[in-house]
Parts: C-alpha cells; sequence; structure tokens
C-alpha cells in the first residue's frame, strides 16, 4: 500500500508469472475488491490462458468464497501462502521489493491518475528492459522490444 501526497491509500493488486518473472499486471487503485481481482485474472486468462494455479496470500481479496468459486469453476488450482510466511510466496515479495524500491520510495504521488501512470510505465520497463539476474542478465519480455520474424512474414501496412 502507498499514498498519494493527500494521504488518499492506493492499493496495488501486482501480478507475476513465476516461470518468466514477467509482471503481467499492476492494478493500481483506492480500494481492491474480489470482484477487482475476478474481472483483472479473467482479462489475463482470456489474454494468456488459464493457468494450472494461483499463488497468494490469504487477503479477503484473494480467498473470499466468490472468488474460490469462480477459480474452481475454471479449472484453477489455488496455493494460499500461510498467514505470515511471504517466504512461501518469494517471487512477488521479491518482486514487491523492487517495486517499492527502485518506484514507490522514490515518488510523491499527487494523484491517483499519476501512480496508475508512473506505475505502469515501470512495470513496462521492468518487463521490457531491466535485466534480471535469475534470467542471465535479461529481461522477461525482451520480445515486446526486439521482435522476432520468421523469415517469410508478411508485412501489412
Amino acid at each position: 500500500m502507498d499514498r498519494t501526497h493527500d494521504g488518499r491509500p492506493i492499493r496495488m493488486l501486482t501480478l507475476i508469472d513465476e516461470y518468466s518473472r514477467e509482471c503481467l499486471a499492476i492494478e493500481v487503485s483506492r480500494q481492491i475488491k474480489t470482484i477487482d481481482v475476478i474481472e483483472k485474472l479473467a482479462d489475463l486468462f482470456i489474454l494468456r490462458g488459464i493457468p494450472e494455479h494461483i499463488r497468494s496470500d490469504n487477503g479477503s481479496e484473494f480467498s473470499s468464497r466468490q472468488i474460490r468459486r469462480w477459480l474452481k469453476a475454471i479449472g484453477v488450482k489455488t496455493l494460499y501462502i500461510e498467514p505470515g510466511s511471504p517466504w512461501e510466496n518469494g517471487y512477488i515479495e521479491s518482486f514487491n521489493g523492487k517495486l517499492r524500491d527502485e518506484l514507490l520510495n522514490r515518488e510523491i504521488f499527487e494523484t491517483l491518475f499519476e501512480a496508475k501512470v508512473l506505475v505502469e510505465r515501470w512495470r513496462v520497463e521492468y518487463n521490457t528492459l531491466r535485466p534480471h539476474s535469475s534470467l542471465n542478465y535479461r529481461p522477461p519480455a525482451p520480445e515486446a522490444i526486439e521482435p522476432k520474424w520468421p523469415e517469410n512474414a508478411v508485412a501489412l501496412s
């Protein structure tokens, strides 16, 4: 959680792919409810496919009956970490630490909109430019800036 300059809270829902380390989304809002989580996950599932499982903490927006039913209905297993055991969700904890060190501790957001813009800009940089030691110092999604076309690809204009 962070705050805008006027002291009002900002909540962030961070979603990463544990395999590629790519940050799939950061939802920035004043509050995040179960329906917001379902909508963001549904959007990602449409774009990226349905994952085998989702790992999360036990926050009310992640562990409600509504979200458990929805995930079960589409065949996604839930892996909830034990309360007070952030090491069980190390990838997201590491990511959130980088987000805090590299952006949140350095910025004072005047408005919610400014926070959304700067967080999204940081997310894109994190995915496409920032080297990751666990990926041999390559970014998780370099193809977003380095497209690789097959030799017989057709370009349209």
